[in-house]
């Protein structure tokens, strides 16, 4: 669990990212949330964009990625969600 301070951290590396994922008609699948895991390990912060033909919303699909192991939910901003998880390899981002 991240405090409000990590929290505050990771928003202000996250802010010149580009979104790395789209999630569109089809929703979350598995498929993307094992890319998405893939990207995490090797960056450890990413951004997640949710296309507005998305049927399900962006809060649910935050929700969703949030359970998976170790994911964490910086922020959702706008069709935006910041995700972040710590690498177990390549660790980049140190937390205050």
């Amino acid at each position: 669990m991240l405090t409000s301070k990590q929290k505050s951290y990771l928003r202000s590396e996250a802010h010149h990212l580009q979104p790395i994922f789209q999630i569109g008609k089809s929703g979350l699948t598995q498929p993307i949330v094992k890319q998405i895991e893939e990207a995490l390990e090797a960056r450890e912060l990413i951004k997640v964009s949710v296309l507005q033909n998305c049927e399900q919303d962006k809060e649910e699909i935050a929700q969703l990625l949030g359970e998976e192991n170790g994911i964490e939910v910086v922020q959702v901003i706008g069709k935006t969600i910041v995700l972040y998880k710590e690498s177990s390899e390549k660790k980049k981002i140190e937390l205050p």
